[in-house]
This record gives structure tokens, sequence and C-alpha cells, in this order.
């Protein structure tokens, strides 16, 4: 079910100059990046690019759901991490994008790990802001 206004604890706010081949800036200075289109696409690849930093906030609020989902069970997460993977390829007549999330839980057994990736997919903001609109597989 989707949050209402009421029910928001933080707003995050950015701005964008020039789209994909300018800057980007949050309302607080505390990130202020170039933008560019990667080599792979053409661009000069001096800079970072959207969907590096959606890659960057995905893996960030996935582990958070991770913590989340480990702390009920006692799993433990020392020296885990997620690595988010964000493809963007030609989608009809635009652009889509396709997101591969993996977890490396040195001290969890494989299985054990994949159920919690698994839980932690389900309570992920990010993961249910793109259920059903772009596919994300779990390795």
């Amino acid at each position: 079910m989707p949050i209402q206004q009421s029910d928001v604890l933080y707003t995050a706010v950015a701005t964008a100059e020039g789209g994909r081949d300018g800057r980007v800036a949050t309302d607080d200075g505390r990130l202020d990046v170039v933008v560019n289109p990667p080599q792979a696409m053409g661009g000069s690849g001096a800079g970072t690019n959207p969907e590096q930093l959606f890659a960057a906030g995905y893996s960030a609020c996935f582990q958070g759901a991770l913590g989340v989902v480990a702390r009920e069970v006692g799993a433990d997460l020392t020296g885990a991490t997620v690595t988010a993977k964000v493809g963007l390829g030609k989608n009809g007549d635009g652009f889509g994008i396709i997101v591969e999330i993996s977890a490396d839980i040195p001290k969890v057994d494989r299985g054990a790990a994949l159920s919690l990736v698994e839980k932690a997919h389900e309570v992920c903001p990010y993961s249910k802001a793109t259920r059903g609109n772009i596919t994300v597989t779990l390795v």
C-alpha cells in the first residue's frame, strides 16, 4: 500500500541541470556531482551517471532492509555487502532499466543468506517502488 504524505519521515531533494550531461546536487549540498553519459553510450564518461546513482541508492537501501530482516532472526551480517547492477537498454521506443541485486553475507550459509535476501526484497522501499515496473533479479 502506498504511503500518504502524512506518513513521510524524510524527503530528499535533488536538482539536475543539463539532464544526462550536466550536474545534480542535493539541497543540503552533501551531493554535488557532474553527470555524463557513459562511454558505452557515446558519452565522455567523465562524471557519474543516473544509473550509477540509482545503483548506489538501491544497494544502500537494500542493505538497510537486509539488516532489518537479519536482526529479526539473529543473523550475523558482519562483513556483508550488497551490490546493485543497474542496466540501461532500449525498451520499445525509449529506454528502460533492469536491476540485479547480489549480497555477500560471509557469516551466513548460502541457503539462509538467500532467504534473508528474499525477505529484504519484500521490505526494501526501492524494491517496493520498482516491483512490477522493472525486472529485479536476486542472485
